[in-house]
């Protein structure tokens, strides 16, 4: 697979998550989620991923409040590298700090105008599960 068919930027259009039973989920991130995924040919990537069904903070925001608004959103950055049919994200900078320095792998399935990002199996909210991203292509503008 060649790094240009990446490049570009690409809008959220579904998520799912599989568990190792076989469950589907098809709201992972809850009801019509957004996010903005770019890969930029200087080998640099962009995400990020708002959950659906955020409330705005009110205006002194109570700390369980901006919990709720850390826990439903979260966007990373750094280098990203293509071998075959995956991609490998080197975090440089994230909400999470955790995921500072290291690498996400990502199985990459192109479907038409779109790319299909699939997590490796991992434990989430207590079960081992994969999480399918699919990501519509948007036009550039000249």
């Amino acid at each position: 697979m060649e790094n240009d068919a990446l490049v570009g930027s690409w809008k959220l259009q579904a998520a799912l998550s599989i568990s190792s039973t076989g469950e589907l989920d098809e709201i992972p991130y809850g009801l019509g989620p957004s996010g903005f995924l770019t890969y930029g040919d200087d080998r640099r990537m962009t995400a990020l991923i708002s959950y659906g069904g955020r409330k705005p903070l009110s205006p002194m925001a109570s700390p369980a409040e901006q919990a709720e608004a850390f826990r439903t959103f979260f966007s990373y950055a750094g280098r990203y590298t293509l071998a075959g049919n995956q991609v490998t994200h080197h975090v440089e900078i994230s909400s999470i700090q955790n995921y500072v320095n290291r690498n996400l792998v990502r199985t990459v399935r192109f479907e038409g105008d779109c790319i299909v990002l699939v997590t490796p199996p991992s434990l989430v909210n207590g079960k081992i599960q994969t999480v399918e991203l699919t990501w519509h292509r948007l036009a550039s503008s000249s």
